[in-house]
């Protein structure tokens, strides 16, 4: 019996090749239609295709490139010559790129089986993927999808990587890497509310929300309580499981500003993460079974401004507390605490930032992380309060106090 590690590199790239072109060639197959008006190329013309591919490539690299300006023109013709009231140059591209994973199947046959996969898994899901672009995708939500997609595909390789001292260690590129997290986080959210409804939909992105701001998800669901848009059970969760976030974020950060230092920061982040993650799914279950409303009318996918409010509290955060590292452990602390007030992110990438450097210890970073959380606490429950009234406050604030108590006693211990 013939084993497959005895085949020649040649023979198995025929074999893929042919597998892949008829898989591709099955579903072309079944779209080409019938009679006078269907299209010229189907299953055995895609499998010719990749055959054709296959053995050029095994001749030789020039052959190889006649064979592909062969398909290409065959193609081209085929095009010009339908007559087929559908303008689209799917098909032909379709064969052409068949002809190309024929030639690939030679030198890298895993990836040759995988393209092919993926190349019928995108023709098979027109109609889908029609849908989504007319339909279901909105005008707003592709251009902040654009935007995203620049700002880390464009912007965030221009800037320099070099760290800044004034910024605590930290450099431009790890700061924008933060906020196009962050902006990735509130496409998310957006998402996680639109697929999922309000009743699901609404703790997933309040955990998202987290992720950016807790202070200001919580806030919003305190809002939604006063306006009678979302039960005071599901806000609570919602709320209550952004809190979860931030203890998350202590991991995502120190993974982007820290990548060596992240298993030293993980147990903290489990012990954080264990009350708010608890609390919040039980409120979730007790929670009513509907909610009214999803996302608001005309919201958003990407919040610029919220975005770059974080971001200017990351650089402000980070110079205060590398001025105040410089009074000393006693006003690093202080600085921290006061950094804290208004966000507790942008105290805890300074301090992961000078950890990682050598400017101050690891158990002095950790310390002040859990300072900043405490203190941003103490502004979230206020804000609860003040956005949802008393019992949503105090459900937000107990589930905070005990969130905190918890890692003080497990770091203390």
């Amino acid at each position: 019996m013939l084993q497959i590690g005895a085949l020649s590199a040649e023979q198995v790239g025929v074999v893929v090749a042919l597998g892949a072109g008829m898989l591709i060639g099955l579903e072309r197959e079944r779209r080409k239609g019938e009679g006078p008006q269907r299209q010229s190329a189907g299953l055995r013309t895609f499998m010719v295709a990749a055959l054709l591919g296959v053995c050029a490539q095994i001749v030789s690299v020039a052959l190889a490139a006649v064979a592909l300006l062969g398909v290409t023109v065959l193609a081209a013709l085929s095009y010009l010559r339908s007559r087929s009231d559908d303008p689209g140059l799917t098909t032909e591209l379709a064969l052409v790129t068949t002809a190309l994973i024929g030639m690939l199947a030679v030198p890298q046959p895993e990836l040759a089986a995988a393209a092919a996969v993926l190349l019928a898994s995108l023709l098979a899901a027109r109609e889908r993927l029609h849908h989504f672009a007319t339909h279901w995708l909105s005008e707003d939500e592709l251009h902040d999808g654009l935007l995203l997609a620049a700002l880390l595909l464009i912007l965030l390789p221009l800037l320099p990587a070099q760290s800044l001292t004034w910024l605590g260690g930290l450099s431009p590129r790890r700061m924008l890497t933060l906020l196009v997290v962050i902006l990735a986080m509130q496409a998310l959210s957006h998402v996680a509310q639109r697929l999922l409804g309000s009743r699901l939909g609404l703790p997933v992105s309040g955990l998202l929300g987290g992720f950016v701001s807790s202070t200001a998800t919580i806030t919003a669901m305190g809002g939604r309580v006063r306006s009678g848009q979302t039960p005071l059970q599901l806000a609570c969760s919602a709320a209550v499981l952004s809190s979860a976030a931030t203890w998350m974020q202590v991991a995502l950060m120190a993974s982007v500003v820290v990548p060596g230092g992240l298993l030293e920061w993980l147990p903290m982040v489990l012990v954080g993460v264990a009350a708010p993650l608890v609390i919040g799914v039980l409120l979730w279950r007790r929670a009513s079974a509907t909610a009214p409303g999803g996302l608001p009318p005309g919201r958003r996918v990407l919040r610029l401004r919220e975005a770059a409010t974080v971001g200017a509290l990351l650089i402000a955060g980070a110079v205060v507390v590398n001025l105040a590292h410089q009074r000393g452990d006693l006003g690093l602390m202080l600085g921290t605490g006061i950094a804290a007030l208004a966000d507790a992110h942008a105290p805890m990438v300074a301090l992961m930032s000078m950890s990682g450097t050598g400017l101050i210890g690891h158990d002095a970073a950790m310390s002040g992380v859990l300072l900043a959380i405490t203190v941003n606490s103490a502004t979230r429950s206020v804000a609860a309060w003040v956005s949802g009234g008393r019992v949503y406050g105090l459900v937000v604030a107990a589930a905070l106090g005990v969130n905190v108590a918890l890692v003080w006693a497990w770091h203390w211990g």
